[in-house]
């Protein structure tokens, strides 16, 4: 139990990643407040979890409005008296396109899904961390906030700016017991992946299985990462062993981006 009388907020917790990091949590003695935009996915999930309601809840809202990050972070912590780690996981590519043919709007929401969404949260929750001299918060990033991809230029360029406020913030904060890390995952085949995937490769030039066989390949273990090997790293972030960790963007991705 590394995380027995923790409680964690989860933003896009209901699906892929943020649901197995919250199935993480839950199994190591934690409490979870999951925040998506689906009120009846939400609902259910929060439910699957825990369905006594005690130690999961579902907060609905949209990760790309500041009230509604902001009331998620409050909503927490009214439901469960504290908030000791923060999970930042909600984010995505969007519109896949050349630079040349990227509009003003698709380069925002890039931002705004990837950056604002980190650095809202992030700021809500620091009083209460910072009050106790004990805090986590983990950033989702991704291997391509360490190098980038074709068609991929907005969400390389929003995962290199949240890995640039996970170093800084770790200086601001280390001091008063709250570390900051990203994970950067490689390519973990979730429903979002199987849904948009078609698109992503066809923007690519190629066919989705064609394109999950190439990602697959460029890592050192010849396979795709899957949802519990990212679920580990957060727990260990999370808890007590991490305490020394700060400031680092800790690859996931079978070797992908070998630094």
């Amino acid at each position: 139990m590394k995380l027995e009388g923790k409680v964690a907020a989860i933003t896009g917790g209901t699906a892929g990643l943020g649901r197995g990091i919250a199935e993480g949590f839950l199994a190591e003695g934690a409490k979870v407040a999951l925040f998506a935009r689906n009120p009846e996915k939400g609902e259910a999930a929060a439910r699957d979890l825990s369905p006594d309601g005690s130690c999961a809840v579902f907060i609905a809202g949209d990760v790309m409005n500041q009230a509604d990050i902001e009331s998620f972070v409050d909503k927490t912590i009214e439901a469960f008296g504290t908030l000791d780690v923060l999970v930042n996981n909600a984010g995505g590519a969007g519109d896949l396109q050349p630079l040349v043919n990227l509009s003003d709007e698709t380069f925002d929401e890039a931002m705004k899904w990837n950056v604002y969404s980190t650095f809202y949260a992030t700021r809500r929750a620091l009083p209460t961390m910072l009050a106790k001299k004990n805090g986590r918060v983990i950033n989702i990033s991704s291997m391509e906030g360490k190098h980038g991809k074709p068609v991929l230029t907005a969400y390389s360029a929003a995962k290199h700016a949240v890995n640039g406020l996970t170093k800084s913030l770790a200086r601001e904060v280390g001091a008063e017991g709250v570390t900051v890390n990203a994970i950067c995952p490689g390519l973990v085949i979730t429903d979002i992946i199987k849904n948009n995937g078609p698109e992503t490769a066809k923007a690519m030039g190629m066919e989705f299985d064609e394109m999950i066989n190439t990602f697959a390949q460029e890592a050192a273990i010849k396979r795709p990462n899957t949802v519990e090997e990212i679920a580990a790293m957060a727990v260990l972030l999370a808890s007590d062993a991490g305490a020394g960790i700060t400031g680092a963007m800790l690859s996931v991705d079978g070797g992908t981006a070998q630094y």
